[in-house]
C-alpha cells in the first residue's frame, strides 16, 4: 500500500489497483457548461465573462418581485445541437420547474431548471482513450438551466467562506444560460475509472468547442465538472454511498480527483467506517478532496412547474435541420485531417497542444497550401500570441487573413520578410492585408528597371567587391544584394537581386 500524509486532510491509503482488488467503482459525471449566446438565458442582459461587478444585471436576473422571464431561443437550439452530437433523443415537448434552495449568490431563493422532462435525454458518446481503446459513457439527460451569481470571499487562507473576513457577490454570472449533461452510472471500469472519466470531459469538451456553443473555458469556470465516485463490495449488485467533488475545473484535476477518492473511500471502508454522501471540494495543490456539505436528495429541493414559462415544443422539421448540420466528431476530423495532410503524430499533437488545428484548417478552407498554414499559426503567430499573452484564436487575425498573406507570398507582391510586416500590421488592427500592404508601402518592388539600377549602384558603391564576383567569387554576391535590400526596405525579390548581380558582373 501506498500511504498518502497531508496534513489536515483525510489520508487515502490505497492505490486504484489496490481499490479494485476490493471494490468496483461507479462513477457519476455532471458537467455543467455555460453557453455562448450573446444574452442570458431568461433575459436581455449580455452574457460577458470578464465585466465589471455587478453591470450585467436586471430585475429578472435578480429575481426582483414582478419580473418574469423569458427564454433564449439561440440557448435553446445550442441545447438543441449538444443533445444531438450525445446520440440523445430530443423530447418532443419539455418544461421548466423551480429548483428551491438558499445560495447566496442566487438571489430568488431558486433555480429556473429543467426536471422530469429535459429537453434531451438518453444518450451517449463513444470516447477514444489514451490507450488506445474506446470506451462507451451513457448520457442520461442534459437540461437547460440558469447559473448562480458568484461569491468572492475576502481574507483567509482558502479563498473560502471558513475563515474569511467578508464575502462580496457579483450577479453577472446569474442567469447565464447553462447545460448539464449527466451521464448514467460508469461501471466496470475499474483501475481505468480515473482515466475514463478525463477522456469523456475531454472528448465533451472537444465536441462542444467543435459544436460552438461554448468557449468551455474550464480555467474561467465555463465549463465545470462535478464527479460522483462511490465504491461497491466485488460481486454486489448494490451501489455504494457517493461523494459529489464540486466544480473541478481541469482534466487533469478530474482524474485526480476520481483517483483520490477511490483510493479515500477505500480507506474509510477497510478501516471500518461509513463513506458520508457529502460534496467534496478538490484542492489543486495537494490534490486532495475535502468535506463540504451534506448532499441533498431530490426531495430537499421541492421541485415544481415554473409557472411563467411556457412549454417547449421544438418541432421535427427544426430538429431535423439541425441534426444535418453538426460538425464531425472532433476525433474523426482529426484523423482525417492527418491523413489529408500527411502529418507525423507529433506534428498533429503539436498543433492539438497549440489549440491551431482548427485555425490552420479553416486558413486552408480558404485557400492556403496547408504546409504554408501549419507553418505560419504554429511559428511566427504562435510566437505573436506568446508575447501578447493570449491564446492563438485571441489573436486578433482570421485564418481568412492569413490565407491572403500566403497567397500574396505566393503571387510575388511579398517576401516572407515582408508578410510578416503585414500580418503585424493586421494584428495592430491596421486593416486587411491589402490595405496593410498599401499602407505601409510594403508591396515587393519587381520593375526589373528599378532593380537594375538598385544593382548597378550598389556595384560601383563597393568596386572591389564586384571584381571578385567578376573573378568568379559569386560568394561575395551577398553583401551587393544585402546593399540593395536595405536600398529598398526589405522590399526587393532577393532571390531575383542575386540573379541581377551575376549578370551584370559577366
Amino acid at each position: 500500500m501506498t500511504a498518502v500524509s497531508t496534513p489536515g486532510v483525510e489520508a487515502a491509503p490505497y492505490t486504484v489497483e489496490e481499490v479494485c482488488e476490493h471494490f468496483d467503482p461507479v462513477m457519476g459525471l455532471e458537467v455543467h457548461v455555460e453557453l455562448n449566446t450573446a444574452t442570458k438565458m431568461f433575459c436581455g442582459c449580455a452574457n460577458a465573462f470578464g465585466a465589471e461587478p455587478n453591470t450585467n444585471i436586471c430585475p429578472v436576473c435578480l429575481g426582483l418581485p414582478g419580473s418574469l422571464p423569458r427564454v433564449n431561443g439561440a440557448a435553446v437550439e445550442s441545447a438543441i445541437k449538444i443533445g444531438l452530437a450525445l446520440n440523445c433523443r430530443v423530447r418532443e415537448r419539455s418544461g421548466f420547474a423551480r429548483k428551491n434552495y438558499f445560495y447566496p449568490d442566487m438571489p430568488k431563493n431558486f433555480q429556473i431548471s429543467q426536471y422530469e422532462d429535459p429537453i434531451v435525454f438518453d444518450g451517449y458518446l463513444d470516447v477514444p482513450l489514451d490507450d488506445g481503446g474506446t470506451w462507451r459513457v451513457e448520457i442520461e439527460r442534459a437540461h437547460m438551466e440558469e447559473d448562480t451569481g458568484k461569491s468572492l470571499h475576502v481574507g483567509g487562507a482558502t479563498g473560502r467562506i471558513h475563515g474569511a473576513d467578508y464575502s462580496l457577490l457579483d450577479y453577472n454570472r446569474s442567469g447565464v444560460p447553462l447545460i448539464e449533461i449527466v451521464t448514467k452510472p460508469i461501471v466496470g471500469a475499474r483501475d481505468r475509472a480515473p482515466m475514463v472519466a478525463r477522456a469523456y470531459v475531454t472528448a465533451l469538451r472537444d465536441i462542444l468547442r467543435g459544436l460552438g456553443v461554448s468557449d468551455v473555458r474550464m480555467d474561467q469556470g465555463s465549463m465545470r465538472c462535478d464527479a460522483n465516485v462511490s465504491l461497491t463490495p466485488k460481486g454486489s449488485p448494490v451501489f455504494g454511498t457517493r461523494t459529489e467533488t464540486k466544480n473541478v475545473n481541469s482534466l487533469r484535476s478530474v482524474e485526480r480527483a476520481v483517483r483520490y477518492e477511490m483510493g479515500r473511500q477505500a480507506g474509510v471502508l477497510l478501516s471500518g467506517g461509513t463513506v458520508r454522501q457529502e460534496t467534496r471540494h478538490f484542492d489543486e495543490q495537494s490534490g486532495t478532496t475535502s468535506p463540504g456539505r451534506a448532499k441533498e436528495t431530490l426531495a430537499d429541493y421541492r421541485y415544481f412547474p415554473e409557472p411563467d414559462l411556457p412549454p417547449l415544443e421544438p418541432g421535427s422539421a427544426w430538429v431535423e435541420s439541425l441534426r444535418a448540420g453538426l460538425p464531425e466528431r472532433p476525433w474523426e476530423r482529426r484523423a482525417r485531417i492527418q491523413t489529408e495532410w500527411s502529418l507525423s503524430d507529433e506534428e498533429l499533437r503539436d498543433l492539438v497542444n497549440a489549440n491551431a488545428l482548427d485555425l490552420v484548417a479553416d486558413t486552408v478552407e480558404a485557400g492556403a497550401p496547408p504546409e504554408a498554414a501549419r507553418s505560419w499559426w504554429v511559428s511566427y503567430l504562435l510566437q505573436q500570441a506568446n508575447k501578447r499573452e493570449v491564446t492563438l484564436p485571441e489573436l486578433s487575425i482570421t485564418p481568412a487573413q492569413v490565407a491572403r498573406v500566403i497567397a500574396l507570398v505566393a503571387e510575388g507582391t511579398l517576401t516572407n520578410k515582408l508578410a510578416r510586416q503585414v500580418v503585424d500590421g493586421v494584428l495592430e488592427g491596421e486593416g486587411d492585408p491589402d490595405e496593410v500592404v498599401a499602407g505601409r508601402g510594403l508591396a515587393v518592388v519587381s520593375d526589373e528597371s528599378a532593380l537594375t539600377a538598385a544593382v548597378d549602384e550598389a556595384l560601383a558603391a563597393q568596386p572591389a567587391v564586384a571584381e571578385k564576383i567578376r573573378a568568379g567569387k559569386t560568394k561575395a554576391a551577398g553583401a551587393i544584394v544585402g546593399a540593395v535590400m536595405k536600398a529598398t526596405r526589405g522590399q526587393a525579390d532577393a532571390a531575383r537581386v542575386q540573379e541581377l548581380v551575376l549578370e551584370r558582373c559577366r
